[in-house]
């Protein structure tokens, strides 16, 4: 079926109501992204979930709607519209969401996805939209703007070039960008001596102990890592704390996934105060798995992981007491040596936000390189 024909036919959208639906909604994500080398698919089944179509803990405070567009009787495009109830009690907003746009490079069918989930979102009492999130920012989150030249690393967006032009026909605006940074590992060899030099002290000050995550109490561990996350986040624009349930399923979801040796958390006085992971690029897998787990994908998954050689470094965080000592880079520095030993070539700091010039200049100061932007907007409902 030809792009023309595709965007020829009587327009319509509703609203995802049957099981045939919500496979019409995540297989237009393949369609529209068809032939493009640098996509890659998600994990289907969690995919499935993420959106709401299996239960997700996310979903236990926050209202949503698919719908999908359609010409004729195929599929063109898609959206979620987002209630994210723990947002507007934490901001004092009636804001409302937008997530997982697919669509053809067809104008009309955008206009008609946003105009619906706009209508649903102004209809549970929404003043306002921000978007793209899927479904929050502590999943995926962003419109790629820059940086189509090369394929995501592991759970970082990816979107045709044009859909930033039917985002701002629709009416949104820039409200903060999204950067993702990518350096070589020899940039240990090369390290500013100033940042050695804040590593040294903070450590010699506080008398940091770094350490990999305790494989005989990983499930713990994890935990640890995620309420650090939660708490070190507290005053990050726009964020808004995982529920217990959300830890417990993302726990359970990086216990096959993380590498103990590419982890570390800071312990001061035996208090843990810092906390980091590097999580391997496992889209260098999925694209040869098509996102499909089962029968055998999990076991690719898993068996070929040391062919890896890209590390997302998703991130170092410290309790909002210690964030301006140095701490970040004292827990950073302990993955280091061990991802060169993993045989790891190349790292990504991603993502930093725009407004956090703390971390990006420390990582721009240590000789990283932006190579992508993603792009959050707003956009009023009135």
């Amino acid at each position: 079926m030809n792009e023309r024909a595709r965007l020829e036919g009587p327009l319509t959208c509703d609203g995802v109501a049957s099981r045939r639906d919500q496979k019409e909604f995540l297989q237009v994500e393949r369609e529209v992204n068809r032939g493009n080398p640098h996509w890659v698919p998600p994990i289907w089944s969690e995919r499935r979930k993420i959106v709401g179509f299996k239960h997700h803990p996310f979903y236990d405070d926050a209202d949503r709607q698919a719908f999908i567009a359609r010409r004729g009787s195929r599929p063109v495009g898609r959206i979620l519209a987002i209630v994210n109830h723990g947002h507007n009690r934490r901001y004092e907003e009636q804001r409302g969401f937008v997530g997982f746009f697919e669509c053809f490079d067809d104008r009309e069918a955008a206009a008609m996805l946003f105009d619906h989930a706009f209508d649903w979102l102004r209809q549970q009492g929404m003043t306002d939209v921000r978007g793209p999130v899927h479904p929050s920012l502590n999943y995926e989150v962003g419109l790629l703007v820059d940086g189509f030249d090369s394929p995501p690393t592991f759970l970082i967006p990816y979107n045709p070039e044009y859909y930033e032009k039917l985002y701002q026909e629709s009416g949104f605006e820039k409200t903060q960008d999204l950067f993702s940074y990518e350096a070589h590992i020899d940039i240990i060899k090369d390290l500013d001596p100033k940042l050695k030099f804040v590593i040294d002290e903070a450590t010699r000050r506080f008398k940091v102990n770094c350490r990999p995550l305790d494989r005989k109490h990983f499930k713990k561990d994890v935990r640890t890592f995620l309420e650090i996350y939660n708490r070190s986040l507290e005053k990050t624009w726009g964020y808004v704390p995982m529920s217990e349930a959300e830890i417990a399923e993302q726990s359970a979801g990086l216990k096959h996934l993380i590498v103990p040796e590419l982890t570390s958390i800071a312990e001061i006085d035996g208090e843990p105060v810092g906390a980091g992971f590097g999580l391997l690029d496992y889209n260098q897998i999925i694209s040869k798995i098509d996102g499909r787990l089962f029968p055998f994908g999990w076991l690719r998954l898993l068996t070929g992981k040391r062919k890896i050689d890209r590390l997302r470094l998703i991130s170092t965080n410290v309790l909002p007491k210690y964030q301006k000592w140095g701490i970040g880079l004292v827990t950073l520095s302990r993955i280091l040596p061990d991802a060169v030993d993993f045989g790891i070539q190349v790292g990504e700091f991603s993502w930093v936000l725009e407004s956090n010039k703390l971390s990006r200049g420390t990582i721009e100061r240590g000789g990283a390189t932006r190579v992508k932007t993603h792009r959050l907007y707003d956009r009023s409902l009135d």
